[in-house]
């Protein structure tokens, strides 16, 4: 691990992971979050975001005038905070590395919008982009990167075209927080507080049932599903979320690539300005994509 990435992880669990320990007012996590993603997140030179609506929502479209297939990116943030803008930094890295176009939707968040809101939007947005000439290709981070799951099953079961391909990063995708690593990590882990996973996730479920497939991908159905790119780290509480995903969707056939990486933060793609490691994870997933053909989908 580089000495920038030891660096990062002591300030996150110093700060960051006491920030939302502590933190009761999803108002105070959102302009935190805004707030790291202006000190942390820069996009290359000569990005180009554009603010627009689709399906009704806000959202943010990252060098529209690419040519390659389109990136339907669902923020993370717990279903509680973040933003296109929060994230639009990272997209822009991984546009200019594959040549596609990026867009970003502001679902609806918790507690004023409960399950199944982000989800009835993302699949909204999707309807709007899945008969694009190029393609879609689906992803996501933490809870987006759950959220993309959940639209690619749903997308499944509804006998809708499919995208290229899917990637997420640390996703969430298992709200009855049962996998051994919220255990085995909760100390390890550099920023998510093990401790509130419970609460975070009632605060979206509002009562619903946590296995239910479109909250948690974990049990959804996924056989005939497009290539699908996962990736995690070793220490963190979510990394049995992406290895029992990955064994799920192995089970049901799909092409599955897996990532395990030693030591990182949660979603350290996010740093790609300060971290090789980050930088060094784009690059693989950009080559995934840019290996992706439009026969993964259906016509």
């Amino acid at each position: 691990m580089s000495l920038i990435a030891r660096l990062l992880t002591a300030y996150l669990r110093l700060v960051e992971k006491r920030r939302l320990a502590r933190a009761q007012d999803p108002g105070e996590l959102r302009r935190a979050f805004a707030r790291n993603a202006r000190l942390f997140f820069h996009p290359p030179r000569g990005t180009r975001f554009r603010e627009t609506i689709v399906a009704g929502l806000p959202a943010t479209e990252v060098n529209a005038a690419g040519t390659g297939p389109l990136i339907l990116y669902l923020h993370g943030g717990g279903y509680i905070f973040g933003a296109p803008r929060t994230h639009r930094a990272l997209l822009a890295c991984l546009s200019a590395q594959t040549g596609c176009p990026a867009l970003l939707p502001d679902y609806r968040k918790a507690p004023e919008h409960g399950f199944p809101a982000a989800l009835d939007d993302a699949m909204a947005v999707y309807r709007q982009v899945m008969h694009r000439p190029g393609g879609v290709i689906l992803g996501g981070d933490s809870a987006g990167g759950g959220l993309a799951l959940a639209l690619l099953a749903e997308v499944l079961r509804q006998g809708l075209p499919q995208p290229l391909g899917l990637f997420a990063f640390s996703p969430l995708t298992d709200m009855t927080c049962s996998g051994a690593s919220l255990r085995d990590n909760a100390e390890r882990d550099a920023l998510l507080p093990a401790g509130r996973t419970g609460e975070i996730a009632g605060m979206y479920l509002q009562g619903a049932d946590p296995r239910d497939p479109r909250a948690s991908p974990l049990f959804a159905g996924f056989t005939g599903a497009s290539p699908i790119w996962l990736t995690a780290s070793d220490c963190e509480i979510l990394r049995d979320d992406t290895c029992r995903m990955a064994a799920r969707l192995r089970d049901q056939g799909v092409a599955v690539s897996e990532r395990i990486e030693p030591g990182l933060p949660h979603v350290w793609p996010l740093f790609h300005n300060l971290l090789p490691e980050a930088r060094r994870t784009l690059r693989l997933l950009a080559a995934w994509i840019s290996s992706l053909s439009p026969r993964s989908a259906d016509s």
